[in-house]
C-alpha cells in the first residue's frame, strides 16, 4: 500500500520519499492520537511531566510493534533491537517530549499544542533513527 502511495507522488517527490516513510507516518499519526487521547485524560489528574510519560510510553510501544511488523518488516533479533530503541526514544524524551514540550508550555503555549510542536522534531527524528538505527539490518561480526 505505501509504494501505491509513493507512486501516486509527482516524479520529483517520488524519488525522495521512502514507502517506509509513508508507514511510519501512517503508524506515527495512530500512536499520536493514543499519545494525545492519554495526555488529555491524565493532565489535570497528575502533573503535565507525569502525563506526557504515560501517553509517550505507550505510544512508543505500540509504535515499535507496528513499525517492526508492518512498515520496516524486520525478522532481525528482538532482543537487540528493543535495547536500541530503548535507548533512541530515552534520548527522544529527554530532548523533544520533555525538553520542547514542557519549555514551549512554559512559555505559555497550551500544552496540547506544545506536544505537538515537540511531536513535529520527535517524528524526523525517530524515523531516522528506526531506519537507519533501530531496524536496519545488523550483521554480527564474523557472519554474512
Amino acid at each position: 500500500m505505501c509504494d501505491r502511495v509513493v507512486m501516486l507522488l509527482p516524479a520529483g517527490l517520488r524519488r525522495h520519499v521512502a514507502p517506509t516513510f509513508v508507514g511510519y507516518l501512517l503508524v506515527s499519526g495512530c500512536t499520536f492520537t493514543v499519545d494525545l487521547l492519554i495526555l488529555t485524560a491524565l493532565h489535570g489528574v497528575v502533573a503535565l511531566p507525569i502525563a506526557v510519560t504515560g501517553g509517550y510510553c505507550t505510544a512508543f510501544g505500540l509504535s515499535y510493534l507496528l513499525n517492526r511488523t508492518l512498515n520496516f518488516e524486520s525478522h532481525g533479533a528482538v532482543g537487540p533491537q528493543v535495547a536500541v530503541y530503548v535507548v533512541v526514544v530515552v534520548v527522544n524524551y529527554l530532548l523533544f517530549i520533555l525538553g520542547v514540550t514542557s519549555g514551549v508550555a512554559a512559555l505559555g503555549l497550551d500544552y496540547r499544542l506544545a506536544r505537538i510542536l515537540g511531536g513535529l522534531g520527535e517524528g524526523l527524528f525517530m524515523y531516522s533513527a528506526m531506519r537507519w538505527i533501530v531496524f536496519r539490518n545488523w550483521t554480527l561480526p564474523g557472519r554474512r
